[in-house]
Parts: structure tokens; C-alpha cells; sequence
């Protein structure tokens, strides 16, 4: 055989190589050329990649039962629903002075071996009780004047007189997650990548509370925890630039949500199993240039 592999001869230092901007220019034993293609990087595989995103998402929750206790109250209200409050599309959704208005997503991802990344996430989504509902009530007010909002068990929400409930800045899961990846597409301008995994972080809600008619508690705190599973589709074209849909589920429990704002021992507790939906913008740092 006249021809050398390409990769015998890199390894063994006798490679005459020219430089261009997409071939390798290999000699053979007769003095003769002959050029090889170097391939294209694959995005979102090597150890040592990086990628970053920033995307906007939809949020769905279940039924929860929310306790609250204090002085002089300790009852549970049932079946509790609640929605997400996605900011109306325009500008402040690009002004990053305002980013935190919109329920948004960061992702910051690095590959700790082949196909495999560990990925820090922020899931900035927002939670609001629906206020018109009314909802079984089981415990004890001391307070007559709200003892007396229970109807046969039941508690009327609409009037806001008795109960505001939000994370409204917001439901904050902070998590970090291992994410595997494989290449479906990979063409030359374009990828598809289709990555699974799964999280867990803690709950960093800033909750808007104000029960009984008193002031509204209104901070950021570590509530609890959440965990997740989750999957996504990522174009990435241009090289490095990346469009990315994911779809996420998993279970969140806040068993310390602040219900004032002063060092009284008020709080709330609440577990519930969420849906996520988000798409966004990312770039993706190849480290290594070439398979």
C-alpha cells in the first residue's frame, strides 16, 4: 500500500503538512500528495466543551396543600391551585435591566467527559395562587374576625382579605443537573443534539405573602428543595451559536416559606409537582477543534 493512514502518520512525527484552512496535505513514499479532509467539530460532545443559555419558559403546577403556622393559627388549606404569570412579549424581554421581570432560564454547561455534562441551572419561574377559589380548611384561628371567614370547613379566597399567595420573583430553583448528550444530525452547518438528565437543587423563592390582612412578607430565602428530570433538542448552527427547546418535570418542597417580615416564627409549608417548558438562545465553546 502507497498511501500511509493519515493517522499513522501524524502519530509518528513523519508527516510533511501544509496548513490550510480546511485540509491536511500528506506525502507519500513517492513523493506525492494527496489532501484529507479534517472533519468538523462535533458541538455539545468533547470533554472540556463549554456551553452557556439564556431562554424564557411556561410553567405548570399541581394542587398543593398549604400549611401555615404561627401565633395564635395552625390549619392547612386543601387543594390549593395556582398558575404561572408569564410577562406580556416586548421589549423587557431584551433589556437586560429588566431581565428578572420575565420568567427566564440560565444554563451554564461543562463537559466532564465525552457526551457528558454538568450543567448549573437557574429556573427563575413564578407561581401565584388563583385567588378565586374556595378551599377546604382543617385547623384552628384564634382571631374571630377570620375564624369566622370558615364556612362548613371551607375558606373563600376571592376577596384577598384573608390570603395573597406568591413566588413571584420568584419560584427560584437553583439546581445542578448531569445531562447526557448524542448527536442526531451533524451536517455542515448544522447539528442536532438531543440531550437527557436530571436535577436537584434548592428553592430560593421570593415570596409575596400576606395572610390575615397584615403586612405583605416580601424577601428572598431558602425555602427548600427541588428536584427534576429533564430533556432537550439543540440546533446549534453557525458553529457555535445554539437554539434550544427543553422540557422539564419534577417535584418541589418548601417546607420554610417566610409569611412575615419580621423574626417571628410564621412560616408556610408546601410540596407540589411541576411542568416545565422553555426555548432560548445559547453559544457553545469548542475546546478541541476537531475529532
Amino acid at each position: 500500500m502507497k498511501r500511509l493512514l493519515v493517522v499513522g502518520l501524524m502519530m509518528s512525527n513523519f508527516v510533511f503538512a501544509q496548513k490550510a484552512k480546511d485540509t491536511l496535505v500528506v506525502k507519500d513514499f513517492d513523493g506525492s500528495t494527496a489532501p484529507v479532509r479534517k472533519q468538523k467539530p462535533a458541538p455539545l460532545s468533547k470533554k472540556g466543551q463549554i456551553f452557556v443559555f439564556y431562554g424564557w419558559n411556561r410553567a405548570a403546577y399541581s394542587n398543593s396543600d398549604i400549611h401555615f403556622s404561627g401565633d395564635g393559627y395552625n390549619f392547612q388549606l386543601n387543594n390549593v391551585s395556582a398558575q404561572d404569570r408569564p410577562t406580556k412579549f416586548g421589549i423587557v424581554y431584551f433589556d437586560p435591566s429588566w431581565f428578572t421581570v420575565t420568567q427566564y432560564n440560565f444554563r451554564l454547561g461543562y463537559f466532564i467527559k465525552d457526551n457528558l455534562a454538568l450543567v448549573l441551572g437557574i429556573d427563575h419561574m413564578k407561581y401565584v395562587m388563583d385567588q378565586n377559589q374556595t378551599v377546604n380548611f382543617k385547623g384552628h384561628i384564634s382571631d374571630p374576625q377570620f375564624a369566622n371567614r370558615v364556612e362548613n370547613g371551607q375558606v373563600n379566597l376571592a376577596d384577598e382579605q384573608f390570603l395573597t399567595f406568591e413566588h413571584t420573583d420568584g419560584l427560584n430553583y437553583e439546581n445542578l443537573g448531569l445531562e447526557k448528550y448524542k448527536n442526531l444530525i451533524h451536517k455542515k452547518n448544522i447539528d442536532l443534539v438531543w440531550s437527557y438528565g436530571a436535577g436537584i437543587g434548592f428553592m430560593f423563592p421570593k415570596s409575596n405573602v400576606k395572610l390575615f390582612g397584615n403586612e405583605r412578607s416580601d424577601r428572598f430565602h431558602v425555602a427548600g428543595m427541588g428536584t427534576d428530570v429533564r430533556s432537550s433538542l439543540n440546533l446549534v448552527f453557525w458553529k457555535n451559536w445554539m437554539l434550544r427547546v427543553e422540557g422539564k418535570a419534577g417535584y418541589i418542597n418548601m417546607w420554610d416559606i417566610k409569611t412575615t417580615l419580621n423574626n417571628k416564627p410564621d412560616k408556610a409549608s408546601q410540596d407540589f409537582v411541576f411542568g416545565q417548558v422553555l426555548a432560548g438562545i445559547g453559544y457553545t465553546f469548542n475546546t478541541k477543534k476537531y475529532n
